[in-house]
């Protein structure tokens, strides 16, 4: 053994370990544990100093201990004076980064110190000459980048993202022009770096990846970034920048493959754009102000987010051939119009479209039918008229539909529950759906929000409710709806999102979208009893029937609902008592009775009184707490109490003046006595 060049044992369940098992291993080169349990702790200063401890000169030049749980300090490795490598990333080290830990490592190529919880600033670590990739992202480094950093000539790849504060100048780059990678990047931009540049520098290297996603740019685009030519990622999202699309950008972006320009105020339009992108590349530009029409050169983009921008005009780009790689396309919230373009059926590979919140009118187009792999497809709040398209039925691995808030007409289709059975979210509010509510939709098992409100839904509630499977059990176990997406450049994931009444109010819901089940059929003409089959959906969260027509008694079984957090029946014609079970529902937190025919007293529970006296308007013969009004009972109840207090004063007058009357008497008694003793 002691001439073993390479040990890799990584990937195993190795726990522990005597470390006096590599002191005589002198040829020993690589030294590879990664991905076990070896969870050493603070003795991984004594497995450093025993390590090759016999041998006159050690030869290692990889350590790797990566995502092992070690804990502690790290230790004294200036004795590994050959060390090419360090890999201690996904670990739990702690403490400060001391200058002297790599003194004498001056042939250190790669350190990689990511996600662990080393504190305080970053030393100076220039004698370090021969480093090469410094990866410290992840780790509690808040003091502060120091300048020294831009005297390490041969960097090529930089790495600091996550919870680094302070300010970076050209200083800190001033001989980097070997750098090719920089990640500067923090997760908002109260916890992030200042980028103090002056706008004639020209940077001594040439990047082909940038990250500088919520650091803070400035107001002005960064004019150095037009002599970047190699740029393959370019992240400069939340960066505070407010300036107008510069001319020269595009030219830079030939070859780009990743781009993120969210959440900042750029303005300006794609006038006159002609490139011609080498690779099919993911564009983020959400959240801007830009304007005009969308030009058929991004429709060559694997993802295209443009929302929340002021675009305009038709959206027939989508009819070029080259969209054909298109897999995500979200342009909600923009000002686009005309009708969406019957030419839909290229978009082979399209798993995601967004056009809610725009001016789109006519129909939606049938071929909407030939994008079979999609799985997420909102419409919201446009000028939509007609029916659901038959050929939608095509698309079968459809998760969310919601084509709420337009004008949409003809009964509720069939095929939804037929066809459509992967459904988790289905929303058809604010249309003109007619027709009685189909008994195929108790067909959905994964369905979790079902909206058909504020229709003109006639007939009763189906009574298979109770088929819903998703909606009988409690709990979930993922908080997100997620997606993957694979395009040219890889895969990336997305996560459904939103927008509903929720508890009276406006929401939109995203990383806890997969927590949320409720059913919404208010504002229609439903008729009939609320059925009882309802009370087995025990995981159900919100339940809306409210502004209907509905008739009979609450169901006495309500309480099983032990999930119910929302519950709206006002403005029906509810008759009978409230059930006692309802106090039971630990969880509810908005009620809604009013303006039905309830009577008889509220139901005594911490939950039912603890309510504004404004939810159980409506309902004149309803009595009880919180309402001012008492029940019968209660006047009885009073009137006793009055009585029995009247017959306790009068009992308590009597006994004094009997008391008086007989003390009199006794005194006098007494004293008579002793007057004839006396004579």
């Amino acid at each position: 053994m002691s001439s073993l060049a390479h040990l890799k044992l990584l990937n195993n369940q190795l726990e522990g370990g005597d470390p006096h098992s590599f002191s005589r291993l002198c040829s020993l080169q690589i030294l590879d544990l990664a991905t076990n349990r070896l969870n050493v702790s603070g003795q991984l200063a004594k497995f450093v100093q025993i390590l090759f401890s016999t041998c006159a000169q050690n030869s290692l030049e990889i350590l790797d201990l990566s995502w092992n749980g070690i804990a502690g300090s790290l230790p004294d490795l200036t004795k590994l004076s050959s060390l090419a490598a360090l890999l201690l990333n996904n670990n739990k080290f702690s403490g400060v980064i001391s200058g002297t830990h790599f003194s004498k490592l001056s042939k250190l190529q790669v350190l990689d110190f990511s996600w662990n919880d080393l504190a305080g600033s970053l030393p100076d670590l220039t004698n370090l000459s021969s480093l090469e990739i410094l990866l410290l992202y992840n780790n509690q480094l808040s003091r502060g980048i120091p300048e020294s950093i831009g005297r390490m000539s041969k960097l090529k790849i930089i790495d600091f993202h996550m919870k680094f504060f302070g300010v970076i100048s050209e200083t800190h780059f001033s001989t980097l022009s070997k750098l090719q990678y920089l990640d500067l990047s923090s997760q908002n931009s109260s916890n992030s770096l200042v980028l103090d540049i002056h706008a004639d520098w020209i940077p001594p290297f040439q990047l082909y990846s940038i990250n500088l996603g919520s650091c803070k740019m400035g107001l002005h685009f960064p004019k150095w970034l037009q002599t970047q030519k190699q740029i393959k990622y370019l992240d400069i999202s939340d960066a505070g920048i407010s300036d107008i699309l510069p001319s020269w950008f595009w030219s830079l972006c030939r070859n780009v493959e990743f781009m993120n320009l969210t959440g900042n105020q750029i303005r300006g339009s794609f006038a006159n754009l002609t490139l011609e992108f080498s690779y099919s590349p993911e564009l983020h530009l959400s959240s801007n102000k830009l304007e005009g029409p969308i030009p058929s050169v991004l429709s060559t983009a694997s993802y295209l987010d443009l929302s929340h921008n002021k675009l305009s005009g038709s959206i027939s780009f989508l009819c070029s051939s080259a969209a054909i790689g298109l897999s995500f396309l979200d342009l909600s919230r923009n000002n686009v119009s005309r009708e969406v373009p019957d030419c839909l059926t290229h978009l082979e590979n399209l798993v995601m479209l967004d056009l809610s919140y725009n001016a789109l009118s006519g129909k939606i187009p049938t071929t909407i039918g030939s994008v079979f792999r999609i799985e997420t497809l909102k419409l919201r709040s446009n000028r939509f008229v007609g029916q659901l398209p038959l050929s939608l039925k095509n698309c079968t691995s459809l998760v969310l539909v919601d084509v709420g808030d337009n004008k949409l007409s003809r009964p509720i289709p069939k095929w939804l529950g037929v066809s459509l059975r992967n459904l988790v979210i289905l929303m058809l509010s604010s249309n003109h759906f007619n027709g009685s509510l189909p008994a195929q939709i108790c067909h959905l098992t994964d369905i979790q929000i079902l909206d058909f409100s504020m229709n003109n839904i006639s007939g009763s509630i189906p009574k298979c409710l109770n088929n819903l499977t998703t909606l009988v059990q409690k709990g979930k176990s993922s908080l997100e709806i997620t997606h993957f997406l694979e395009h040219s450049n890889g895969t990336t994931t997305y996560e459904d999102d939103a927008t509903f009444i929720w508890k009276g109010r406006m929401y939109s819901y995203k990383n806890t979208l997969g927590l949320v089940k409720r059913i919404d059929l208010s504002s229609n003409i439903l008729t009939g009893e609320i059925p009882s089959e309802i009370t087995h959906l025990v995981g159900l969260v919100s339940l809306n029937l409210s502004e209907n027509q509905l008739t009979g008694q609450i169901i006495p079984e309500i309480g099983n609902l032990q999930s119910l957090e929302a519950l709206d029946l006002s403005r029906n014609q509810i008759e009978g008592r409230i059930p006692t079970s309802l106090a039971r529902i630990d969880r509810l937190d908005f009620l809604d009775l009013s303006f039905n025919n309830l009577s008889g007293g509220i139901p005594i529970g911490t939950q039912l009184q603890s309510f504004d006296p404004s939810v159980y308007a409506g309902n004149p013969q309803l009595c009880g707490a919180p309402l001012k009004k008492m029940c019968a009972a209660q006047h009885v109840q009073t009137d006793l109490s009055n009585q029995e207090d009247d017959k306790d004063e009068i009992i308590t007058l009597g006994f004094y003046i009997s008391m008086g009357v007989g003390f009199a008497a006794g005194f006098w008694g007494v004293c008579c006595t002793l007057i004839f003793k006396r004579s």
